[in-house]
């Protein structure tokens, strides 16, 4: 599973309300990704704003060839710096800009020799369209969707991938933030939905049947229990919920269409420091346990990666690259994450890590056993041999 540098949906409650919740578990409203850098479910293509100040443009990085390379695809005027970008499989980005506060626009962008092409998508303009953020890349590379988060309702819209532009393809009642693929097709979403005042609680939103929903993370009634991130090959879930600890997040894990409870490791809280997953390591099927998971570790001395397995008991401590997009990486099915970063000498950097050993389980302590010198019985002078308790024979 690759990790997707995606904004979520501006919930004031809910980043007002979790704040303290950072140093157990992900950002506010869901999967919240501050980087920037988005890459495709396939871990072929990224994509990110690069340049400084007024002279931004949009650049796509090739990760699967034998060396990462990056292709600057720059437009006569430069870009904002709320354009949203989103790779597709075939090597073209969308991009979404915000006209106006709440009219969006959506291109996809694509080299042609030494320029750059353009095909215009359309607009979308709906309720909720002022804070209409782009989900992460879906598995099947072709299809690209937005949220618009109205007062009451949240509307899904398909802004690539159809055959008329960007067209409704669900409304969900309630105010939804986060965004996570349950399946390698891009049917089943996931988004963390919040009724009237009531908890914020994950949902399962089908869409090919018209956005049916149904109910996916219920730790306690009151709970607030957010999504992060799913493997589809093993049904790993990595879950941010308040159900161990009212009122203060924590970072736990479950396996999708178990019946176990939902564990929360100790190891995974960290005192003074925000522990964010960002990639699961694909290919393990039906062995949750084996996954390995990459975090982002957010401390005041600085930004580091953490290693964890559910199997495990501890959490794996990694130096990130100079020049690290923080929050941005994934994993081979062999078990490398691979780390992006850009440094003045390498613009266009890929790093391959790999897990820290487990550490070999200490012996357990033994204490020697006393053992007594064998009592050699002396044999005792009738004279002085106790007379008492005695008793005559016969």
């Amino acid at each position: 599973m690759t990790a997707c540098a995606i904004e979520t949906a501006a919930e004031d409650d809910d980043r007002e309300g979790h704040r303290e919740g950072y140093r157990d578990g992900a950002g506010p409203g869901g999967a919240d990704w501050p980087t920037g850098f988005t890459i495709t479910a396939n871990g072929a293509y990224a994509a990110r704003l690069a340049g400084a100040g007024d002279a931004l443009y949009v650049e796509r990085w090739t990760l699967d060839g034998p060396e990462p390379y990056a292709v600057p695809l720059p437009l006569d005027q430069p870009e904002e710096p709320g354009t949203r970008l989103l790779p597709l499989a075939d090597g073209r980005v969308l991009v979404a800009r915000r006209v106006d506060g709440r009219r969006n626009t959506f291109s996809l962008l694509y080299p042609t020799g030494p320029a750059t092409g353009e095909l215009q998508l359309g607009a979308v303009e709906a309720p909720g369209s002022e804070h209409l953020v782009l989900l992460p890349p879906s598995p099947d590379g072709i299809c690209a969707y937005a949220m618009c988060v109205g007062p009451e309702t949240t509307t899904l819209w398909l802004v690539a991938g159809g055959a008329f532009g960007p067209e409704q393809v669900a409304e969900v009642r309630g105010r939804c933030t986060g965004g996570v693929w349950l399946d390698r097709t891009g049917r089943m979403l996931a988004l963390d939905r919040r009724l009237g005042d009531g908890p914020v609680k994950a949902v399962a939103v089908d869409l090919e049947r018209g956005g049916e929903v149904t109910p996916l993370l219920q730790i306690t009634e009151e709970s607030n229990d957010r999504l992060l991130l799913a493997d589809p090959d093993s049904g790993l879930l990595l879950i941010r919920s308040d159900a161990p600890s009212p009122g203060h997040d924590r970072l736990g894990w479950g396996v999708l269409g178990s019946l176990l409870p939902v564990r929360f490791p100790e190891c995974l809280r960290l005192d003074d420091a925000a522990v964010t997953p960002f990639a699961v390591q694909p290919g393990q099927v039906l062995m949750p346990e084996s996954c390995s998971v990459a975090l982002r570790i957010d401390a005041a001395g600085g930004s580091w990666v953490g290693v964890w397995q559910p199997s495990a008991r501890r959490l794996g401590h990694l130096a990130a690259p100079a020049g690290w997009l923080a929050g941005a990486g994934l994993w081979t099915a062999g078990g490398v994450l691979r780390l992006p970063y850009v440094t003045a000498g390498a613009p266009c950097g890929l790093a391959d890590m790999e897990a820290p050993p487990e550490p070999e389980p200490e012996p357990p302590v033994t204490v020697p056993a006393v053992v007594e010198k064998p009592r050699v019985c002396r044999p005792v002078p009738l004279q002085q041999a106790p007379l008492t308790d005695r008793r005559p024979a016969g």
